[in-house]
């Protein structure tokens, strides 16, 4: 089964409960982090989602051939 995932457009929700870093999102996503892998995660995500927007805004951008 080669399905894609469902691409959602809401952001989870964040909070500190008890010292962690609780997320609760679609599709019934709840996970907690300590602080470190909260902030490394939050890293990861932040550097992702510019890639993804650069491959969008340059994917409608005609390209010029090499020289």
């Amino acid at each position: 089964m080669n399905e894609k995932p469902e691409l959602y457009d809401e952001p989870s929700e964040v909070r500190a409960v008890d010292g962690a870093v609780a997320v609760d999102g679609p599709d019934a996503v709840n996970v907690r982090f300590t602080p470190d892998a909260a902030e490394e995660t939050s890293e990861r995500l932040l550097s992702a989602s510019f890639e993804a927007r650069a491959k969008k805004r340059l994917g409608k951008m005609p390209h010029r051939p090499a020289d």
